[in-house]
Order: structure tokens, then C-alpha cells, then sequence
């Protein structure tokens, strides 16, 4: 269907009171042939490349975002699995890589850059282990990497091993950074996918093309609008208007990413219809849920009304668009979230009921702060529930979770912009560790064998 620029017209206003914007235009790059088995070699092949593919990305972007009038919060990077691209090379490489990454995502001028990342669902090689074991040094040294690991899929059943082994690595990157800010640049993976555009857990996929560009909507602000301006319509005619909303704005997230894969020449990859939140007043999905007549979010319903949400946004995004992709649901990040803070401090959201949401909805338990002495077998098993979710309902789940040193029940961790702040969740006092250091991978479910 040919694009009517009347569609991004009508969507100007809602940039100025709305909090509109494309959250992210995220540029893909393999690096599969960055490998090579002497280190400086490698590294050398991987900032060539990245230099050259990057080097009108975030003008570009600007470019277009000044032509329509629409901001473009984030400029990205999404590189190859840097675990494929490094196996065999040693905990000291991949350290050098990552500051690599770190000087080539500054010197291009992006925001972040992800792909320090490891697919482990079904086994961990050498490379996949040296990687995994050097992210806390990694992300402790450098400020635009992003890193994620794959412990589980559908097919392939729960990594228990690994698991085990990504809860001591975010306990160490917690207590090697400031307020534990590290852990806010590493996400846990059940099914991940390839083209996802958000940080921290995008990676440029195996089965991708050399380059892409991908785009990440937003929009909470312009659905809360929405939602308010349709009263006391029942249920089903507020799906209705969330639907038409969600089809204005992934119709404008598809014509922007497609005008700068047009300046740059780069193919045009998906656009996310992933609600993603802030913690401007306004720009909450909490918000959109009490709009909807819940008291607080967190109250009972609330997961039937994510579930109309996120339902209905993908329903309006999949109208306006043939290229939906990366992970395409409404966020519930608690410290991202203004109207999430406001649910913990009441009291009114657990980890348990968030747990509970993220069956219905994307990702997961995000950007969710604990005590700092909370173990780290007990940070596994809420990684492994969380994961069980996703692999059960063949469904992308996640887990950024940022145990505080020295925090408590009560406090709170601030990180200013985009991070938010975190207030400390209880997490239950009883132990998991003889589940967890059984080990060995959880099989697949039944689910998972449908061809």
C-alpha cells in the first residue's frame, strides 16, 4: 500500500503533548567476515567495517527526522553475536572487543550499541564461555556496549547450566559498577529474536542480510490520549481506538525507516510495534492500563488488560504494515515507567504479578531492582521462571534484573534519562540453590515439536 504523507501530517501534532517519537532507528551489520584467529587482526576487521557500514547513520537519521517532524529519540548499532564471531579467542579478546565496539559506537555517534551477545540454549563452546565470563569486565570498561545471552527456546528446552552461570555474572557486574548501572546494559533471553531494534538486547541475527536498517516505535503518550478521549466506551470499542492508533503510528515508524534506508542504501529490515515507555508524566504504559479503569496497575485485571493492549497494538501495527518484526509488544519496565514506580511504591506490583504480565506481553521482568545481597541462585531461578514462561508459550521473554550492592527494601537506585529509577523489590527469602546447582538443561516441551 503506497504511503500518503496526510498520514505522518496527522501525526505532528501528537509529537507536541503526546511524547511521539520513533524510540529507536537501529542499523544491523554482520560482522561474519570480521572473524579471524589473531586478535588484532579481528579487532582491526571489526572497527574497519563498523566505521565504514555506520559513517552517515546518525546524520542521516536526523536528516529525516528534521524533514518530517519527528524525533527520533535513539541512533543504534546491532552487530553479529559476538560469540559467533570470536569463538575460540579468550577471555582477554573479548574484552578488547568490546572496547573496540565501545570507541567505534562513540566515534559514529550512537547511543548504544548491542551484539556482545551469546546464543546458549541448547550448549555453551569455548567461545560462547569465554564471552559469557568476560561481560562483566566488558560492560564495567566500556559505556555504549550491550550485551545479552540466549538460555532458552521452545525447541530447545531451558539451559540450566547457563543460567546458573549469567546470575554470578550479574551479581559481578553489579558490584563493578556504580549502582549496579552495568546490569542495566545486559538482558537474559528466552526465544530471541534477530531483528530486534531495543537495547539492550538487540543483535544483528545469523540469518540477516550483510545490513538493515530497523526501527522502533513508541507511542504510549498517544494511546493514554486515545484511551482518555473514548470515555466510558466498553472494551471492545477501546480496542478499537487502540488498534487505529497503533496503525497511524507504526504507519509513520515504517515511512521514516524506509526514507533512511533509501538515503543510505541500506534494505529496509521491520519495524517494532513495541510500546516503549519513559519516565516522562505521560509516557507510561501503567498509565494506559489505569486509563483503561484500573484503580492501580498491578490491581486484579491488570493482566487482562495488558493482554487487550498489547493485542490490539499488534492488531492495528500488523494493518499498517508487512514487515512487523523484532519483538513487537508493550514494555513493562519498572524503573523506564513512570506509572510502574508509582504501582511498587504502593505496593500494588510484585515480581510475582510482573511474572504473571509477562505471559501476556513483552518481554519480561525488565529493569526490575533487588536487594543487593540477594543470591545468586535466587536471581537463576527468577531467571529460569521467567524463561519457562517464554518457552512454554513460544513467546520472547527476558530478565533485566540489577541486584543494588547495599540497597534495601524501600531504597532506590537512580539513573537519571532514559534508566529511570529503580525502587528495591522483595524477592522471596526462600532458596532455590539445590534446583539450581542440579544443572544439566530442562528438555523441551511438547510445544516445541510441531512440524
Amino acid at each position: 500500500m503506497p504511503f500518503d504523507p496526510n498520514e505522518i501530517i496527522e501525526t505532528i501534532h501528537m509529537t507536541e503533548v503526546q511524547h511521539l517519537d520513533i524510540r529507536t532507528v537501529t542499523l544491523g551489520v554482520s560482522l561474519r567476515d570480521c572473524a579471524h584467529p589473531d586478535p588484532a587482526k579481528l579487532t582491526a576487521n571489526i572497527r574497519e567495517k563498523l566505521l565504514k557500514t555506520g559513517e552517515h547513520h546518525v546524520r542521516t537519521v536526523e536528516t529525516v527526522s528534521n524533514e518530517y517532524g519527528i524525533p527520533i529519540a535513539n541512533k543504534r548499532l546491532a552487530v553479529s553475536p559476538i560469540a559467533i564471531i570470536a569463538d575460540g579467542h579468550n577471555h582477554e579478546t573479548f574484552i578488547e572487543i568490546a572496547r573496540t565496539l565501545d570507541e567505534c559506537a562513540a566515534e559514529l555517534g550512537v547511543d548504544y550499541l548491542g551484539g556482545f551477545s551469546a546464543l546458549v540454549q541448547k550448549g555453551m563452546t569455548f567461545g560462547d564461555i569465554a564471552m559469557i565470563e568476560s561481560i562483566a569486565d566488558a560492560l564495567s570498561s566500556t559505556t555504549r556496549v550491550c550485551s545479552s545471552v540466549n538460555v532458552a527456546s521452545t525447541r530447545a528446552g531451558i539451559n540450566m547450566d547457563a543460567i546458573g552461570k549469567v546470575a554470578h555474572v550479574i551479581k559481578d557486574l553489579a558490584e563493578k559498577t556504580e549502582e549496579a548501572i552495568g546490569c542495566c546494559k545486559f538482558v537474559v533471553f528466552a526465544n530471541c529474536v534477530e531483528d530486534n531494534p531495543f537495547i539492550a538486547g538487540a543483535f544483528h541475527g545469523m540469518s540477516e542480510p550483510d545490513k538493515v536498517i530497523n526501527v522502533g516505535i513508541s507511542g504510549p503518550g498517544v494511546v493514554l490520549a486515545a484511551i482518555r478521549k473514548a470515555g466510558r466506551a466498553d472494551l471492545g470499542v477501546l480496542a478499537e481506538v487502540i488498534k487505529r492508533t497503533a496503525f497511524k503510528v507504526t504507519r509513520m515508524g515504517e515511512m521514516v525507516g524506509r526514507k533512511v534506508s533509501e538515503l543510505l542504501g541500506i534494505p529496509f529490515g521491520i519495524v517494532d510495534l513495541s510500546l516503549a515507555p519513559t519516565p516522562a508524566e505521560g509516557d507510561s504504559v501503567a498509565d494506559i492500563l489505569e486509563a483503561m479503569g484500573l484503580e492501580r496497575c498491578g490491581c486484579p485485571g491488570t493482566t487482562a488488560a495488558l493482554m487487550m493492549l498489547n493485542d490490539a497494538v499488534k492488531k492495528g501495527g500488523l494493518m499498517a504494515s508487512s514487515y512487523v518484526g523484532g519483538l513487537s509488544g508493550a514494555f513493562i519496565p519498572v524503573s523506564e515507567d513512570a506509572g510502574m514506580i508509582r504501582a511498587v511504591e504502593a505496593g500494588a506490583i510484585s515480581l510475582e504479578k510482573l511474572e504473571a504480565m509477562s505471559s501476556v506481553c513483552s518481554v519480561g521482568l525488565d529493569m526490575v531492582a533487588v536487594p543487593g545481597d540477594t543470591p545468586a541462585e535466587t536471581i537463576a531461578g527468577i531467571i529460569a521462571d521467567e524463561a519457562a514462561i517464554g518457552v512454554v508459550n513460544n513467546k520472547t521473554t527476558a530478565v533485566r534484573i540489577i541486584p543494588v550492592p547495599g540497597k534495601m527494601i524501600g531504597q532506590s537506585a537512580e539513573y537519571g534519562g532514559l534508566l529511570g529509577t529503580a525502587p528495591i523489590m522483595p524477592v522471596s527469602r526462600f532458596s532455590s540453590k539445590r534446583f539450581i546447582l542440579r544443572g544439566g538443561r530442562i528438555p523441551a516441551p511438547s510445544t516445541g515439536l510441531n512440524n
